[in-house]
């Protein structure tokens, strides 16, 4: 068996045998604090911002360019995909991974998860890596043994934030959950299995030496994960925003053409809130009356098209209703003449003849 493990400092792939797998964690590039400082994004404070919404998204990866985060399937020569970066580095310490909670997520320690009893409730096979111990545990994982053909989706918080600083609206990526779809023994349709919340920030510097695809039309890869993310390449659903009662919008919506209207109006609300801050420039106003004075001569040319096809659908009608009705006379006219008995010259049966006798 041969592994494959991305070079981070060059961004290359290095090829290792067996023997030297065990040895992997240790010649593995580390990330120091300022590559670190530099990749990570900074979170606006609370005094910076005066708008924010959070909403769940889910990512479908057959779907637009989310097959990005899918392909390759297993590491190869063009490197590795995102789970397989995900989970080598939870396995060799290297970043913390946080609960499920679906909606109440809390990204502090009382709430990061052991990696070996993730490992266990997923039943990915592990052992422990050299150099691990009770405070830091590390563990060996194959690739072969990483379910990566099974993380078909991902869930991802994404907020939108109006910055006073920079003063306008963006989407932030803040974290990221892996959703694995499982089938039992006996077939059927898939379970999905959320696995655990990672901060986007704690995996940049790995996501930015991981070159894509996104255009199957364009075999060069012009963008890293940390792009496609950085970006909003992605396309995904709404199915959740943060509310009191921590309802998901299906649970809100039940029917499905109610859940779809409400979706498509949270987008709109979202792209629009930043243009409904700003007065409109001259140039603007200038396009909108243009736009309304056109709409409304359009308009009038239809109300008048519209009165002229009425006016001769009623001339139509007047000339039509005439010749009815002169035919109409004709014909009782001509029925009266018929009606009319022609003049008989002979007398009733019942009057009395004069014959004269000619002589």
């Amino acid at each position: 068996m041969v592994a494959l493990t991305a070079g981070l400092a060059t961004g290359q792939v290095v090829k290792k045998n067996d023997k030297d797998s065990k040895k992997k964690s240790e010649s593995s590039v580390q990330i120091t604090d300022r590559q670190q400082a530099f990749f990570e994004q900074r979170e606006p404070g609370d005094a910076d911002l005066q708008w924010t919404k959070v909403v769940y998204r889910s990512l479908d990866l057959t779907k637009g360019k989310n097959p990005a985060l899918y392909y390759p399937e297993e590491p190869n020569a063009d490197g590795e995909d995102l789970f397989f970066i995900v989970m080598r580095l939870l396995a060799n310490d290297e970043i913390s991974a946080y609960e499920y909670l679906d909606g109440r997520e809390m990204f502090t320690d009382d709430y990061k998860i052991k990696v070996k009893e993730m490992l266990e409730r997923f039943h990915i096979y592990h052992t422990e890596a050299k150099g691990s111990n009770e405070k830091h545990p590390k563990y060996t994982i194959e690739n072969s043994d990483i379910p990566a053909n099974e993380i078909l989706s991902y869930y991802i918080i994404e907020k939108w934030e109006f910055d006073t600083r920079s003063n306008a609206m963006k989407a932030r990526v803040d974290a990221i959950c892996p959703v694995l779809h499982r089938t039992d023994e006996f077939g059927g349709e898939a379970v999905k299995y959320p696995m655990f919340w990672v901060k986007l920030n704690d995996i940049r510097p790995w996501m930015a030496q991981q070159y894509v695809f996104t255009d199957d039309d364009n075999n060069l890869p012009r963008y890293n994960l940390d792009d496609f993310f950085k970006l909003n390449m992605y396309t995904g659903d709404i199915y959740k925003v943060k509310n009191l009662r921590n309802l998901s919008l299906m649970q809100m919506y039940p029917d499905p053409d109610q859940l779809k209207m409400a979706q498509d109006s949270i987008e709109k609300r979202l792209r629009a809130f930043d243009k409904n801050l700003w007065v409109p420039s001259r140039e603007e106003l200038q396009a909108q009356r243009e736009a309304r004075e056109k709409a409304e001569s359009e308009a009038e040319e239809g109300d008048e098209n519209k009165a002229d096809d009425t006016k001769a659908t009623k001339a139509k009608s007047v000339k039509k209703n005439a010749d009815k009705g002169s035919k109409t006379k004709r014909g009782s006219k001509n029925e009266k003449i018929k009606q009319r008995k022609p003049k008989n010259n002979n007398s009733s049966n019942n009057a009395v003849r004069s014959v004269r006798r000619r002589k």
